[in-house]
């Protein structure tokens, strides 16, 4: 028992190092060697956390189109709990190891302690992606001890290493695929032949050449299937969720999207915006030089839309000249900001067609939860009749929900961002200049902020009022 004693202390030593590594430089405040988190459908291209809020699958995922991670504690446990008693059982009937008999059964029991502790206990994302890094760790050293404790070159659990590396490919990157088959290779070398015994025979040599081999093929296989299945996973899912013009959202993932921020607004109390946009004239652009150049238009509203958001928002092509953003925790005056934000760059894009450029607008309407309406049925009806009332104003301008004018004579006064002139897209930009540089003559529309601070200040009209 010397030497199974000695491969004990030096697998918890190994595993104490692995954890240490992975967990103390978080609470240190430093970077530990793996990320904290990783999301699933994680693309590269900044929409992880607007996929994960929307399908529910935020958690420590390792890679991209992983398994979420209720579906992957579900399977760990599953195959852990029957292994366990399976082994138990085998282990007491056949009586075929009656020496190590109560180590065996002491480390199945460790095994299940650390299996609630990891999956039951502990939140979901509590460990991030070291839970795979620990996980694997510790599943080695518990099938190496076994293996050890069962006979060594002689034991029947040999299966246990490909069970461990298999399962691992379907859910990690390849690259510590590839690390963990090494481990498990080097562990089940020193569980056959530990240090300071005697040479092997050459049959024991054999039987551990033909189950490595069988491992690392089993890995290799396992990787490569569960990597086709990614792809195939996250081009569905791109299908599914994003326009192919625009590089946006879709409709129906913008509405799921809204749907889960009213439930998170509901349960926390904070707010949100939505923005409607409608680019104009598109009609007019599209006979006039042609759905191509109509489109490259779109591409470009589309990219100043994206990249005029933050991280967390929401950004799709609702028709097919609409576009709308949702904006979490979002205040008016904010969400008017980056209104005038897009407006602006959208009158300054040029698109380059015959010699000549076109010069698109975009008229806005900004709408909040819960002012404007409690479900996404109200808060749509009331961000298309503040876009819709920008059209009628003219065009290339932000407009929200009528307030009470400062003067309290009870006429409703609109909040828009800008005014726009006769002449189109290029003068309505100058004519923005003009307005923001003129003093506000009496009845005109205040200024972003200064309509923020008169919702707040004083009563709203209702949204089926507000025309």
């Amino acid at each position: 028992m010397e030497p199974v004693q000695t491969l004990i202390l030096l697998a918890v030593i190994a595993n104490l190092a692995v954890m240490g590594s992975v967990l103390l430089p978080p609470l240190l405040g430093r970077n530990g060697p793996l990320p904290a988190t990783a999301t699933a459908f994680d693309s590269g291209d900044g929409r992880a956390a607007e996929v994960a809020a929307v399908l529910g699958e935020a958690g420590a995922l390792a890679e991209p189109g992983a398994v979420p991670p209720g579906a992957y504690d579900r399977v760990v446990r599953i195959v852990s709990w029957v292994f366990i008693l399976a082994t138990s059982t085998i282990v007491a009937l056949t009586g075929l190891w009656r020496d190590t008999q109560p180590a065996i059964f002491a480390l199945l029991a460790a095994a299940g302690l650390f299996v609630v502790v990891v999956h039951d206990l502990l939140p979901t994302g509590a460990l991030g992606t070291a839970k795979f890094v620990l996980e694997g760790s510790v599943a080695i050293t518990f099938a190496t001890l076994l293996i050890v404790l069962t006979g060594r070159d002689a034991s029947p659990f040999f299966f246990t290493f490909p069970l461990i590396v298999g399962g691992a490919a379907l859910v990690v990157s390849p690259r510590v695929t590839f690390g963990l088959a090494a481990a498990a290779s080097l562990a089940y070398i020193v569980a056959i032949a530990p240090p300071g015994s005697a040479g092997i025979p050459p049959q024991t040599v054999a039987v551990a050449g033909i189950n490595l081999t069988a491992l690392v093929l089993l890995a290799y296989v396992a990787m490569v299937i569960a990597r086709e299945q990614r792809r195939a996973r996250d081009a569905a899912i791109r299908l599914s969720t994003i326009d192919p013009l625009t590089g946006l959202f879709n409709r129906t993932f913008f509405f799921a999207a809204v749907e889960r921020e009213i439930a998170r607004s509901a349960r926390s109390g904070r707010g949100f915006c939505l923005l409607m946009m409608d680019l104009d004239e598109l009609k007019q652009i599209n006979d006039r030089h042609g759905h191509f150049f109509g489109d490259r238009v779109l591409r470009g509203v589309g990219e100043v839309i994206r990249s005029g958001g933050r991280r967390i928002d929401t950004a799709a092509r609702y028709g097919g000249d609409e576009f709308v953003v949702l904006l979490p925790e979002t205040d008016p005056t904010g969400a008017y900001v980056l209104a005038e934000k897009i407006r602006q760059e959208v009158a300054d894009l040029r698109v380059p067609v015959a010699g000549s450029a076109i010069q698109p607008s975009i008229s806005i309407g900004v709408v909040s939860y819960p002012d404007d309406g409690r479900t996404s049925d109200e808060l749509m009806i009331t961000a298309d009749t503040s876009m819709y009332r920008s059209k009628r104003a003219g065009r290339n301008r932000v407009s929200g929900v009528p307030v009470p004018d400062l003067a309290g004579v009870g006429e409703p006064v609109f909040d828009n961002g800008t005014e726009a002139s006769a002449a189109g897209p290029s003068g309505a930009a100058a004519g923005a200049g003009a307005a923001a540089a003129a003093p506000a003559a009496p009845g005109a529309t205040p200024s972003p902020a200064k309509a923020a601070a008169t919702r707040a200040g004083r009563p709203r009209k209702r949204a089926d009022d507000s025309v």
